[in-house]
C-alpha cells in the first residue's frame, strides 16, 4: 500500500467493508486464466490479496492479458516495458483499461488506476478481469485460451426479421400499452355533485 497510511473510525469501516468483498476462490481462478491466456512467462504470483496486486501492479501481465485477446497486427498496446517507475507503471495499467474498455468491457466493470495501485479495492479490478474474461468467452473468436466455463457468456442480439404481410397484419392489432376497449368503463356516471341513480 505505497504512501497510505492507517484508516481509522468510518474511513476504517468503509474500508474493510470494501475488502470483504475480495473473492479469495476468484483470483484463483483468474490466476489461472492468465497463465492460460498469456503462457508461464507471467509467472504466478503468492496466493493472497497482497500477491496478487503486486503481480498485476506494474501493469505488464495486464498488457499482456489484453494482447493475448487480439490477433498479432491488431494488439491495442505495442510497447510493454518491465520498469520501476511508478508513473509508467501507471501508464501500462491505464493503457489496459482504455484497451479493455475498447474491447467491450462496460465503463462501469472497470477499475480506477489507484484502486490496483494503492490496492484500495481488489475487489473491483477483480470484477473488470471477470468481465474481459466474459467478453472474451462471447466472442468465441479463437482467441481466447482456457476453460470456457470459468466464466458467463454474454447476452447475445436475437434479431429477429419480419415479412411484409407480418408488419402489415401487425398495424391492426391495438398495443395494451395504448390503453384498451375492454372491462370497466365510465358509461352510466353523472357530473360531480349530481345523485346517482340505482335501480333495482
Amino acid at each position: 500500500m505505497s504512501n497510505v497510511g492507517p484508516t481509522f473510525g468510518f474511513s476504517r469501516a468503509i474500508q474493510s467493508k470494501i475488502e470483504k468483498k475480495y473473492e479469495p476462490e476468484l483470483e484463483e481462478r483468474l490466476v489461472e486464466w492468465i497463465i492460460a491466456q498469456c503462457g508461464a512467462k507471467v509467472g504466478r504470483p503468492e496466493p493472497g490479496r497482497p500477491g496478487f496486486q503486486a503481480w498485476l501492479k506494474d501493469g505488464t501481465v495486464l498488457s499482456q492479458l489484453i494482447n493475448s485477446l487480439f490477433s498479432e497486427d491488431k494488439k491495442p498496446i505495442k510497447k510493454i516495458q518491465e520498469t520501476d517507475k511508478a508513473f509508467k507503471q501507471m501508464e501500462q495499467v491505464s493503457q489496459f483499461l482504455t484497451a479493455s474498455e475498447a474491447y467491450g468491457v462496460n465503463k462501469t466493470d472497470i477499475f480506477q488506476t489507484v484502486d490496483l495501485w494503492e490496492s484500495k479495492d481488489m475487489a473491483a479490478v477483480q470484477r473488470t478481469l471477470m468481465a474481459l474474461g466474459s467478453i472474451a468467452v462471447t466472442r468465441n473468436d479463437g482467441h481466447y485460451h482456457g476453460d470456457p466455463n470459468w466464466f458467463h457468456k454474454k447476452a447475445q442480439e436475437n434479431k429477429r426479421e419480419f415479412t411484409d404481410e407480418q408488419l402489415r397484419q401487425g398495424k391492426n392489432i391495438i398495443g395494451l400499452q395504448m390503453g384498451s376497449n375492454q372491462g370497466a368503463s365510465q358509461s352510466g356516471m353523472v357530473g360531480y355533485g349530481q345523485t346517482r341513480q340505482i335501480i333495482s
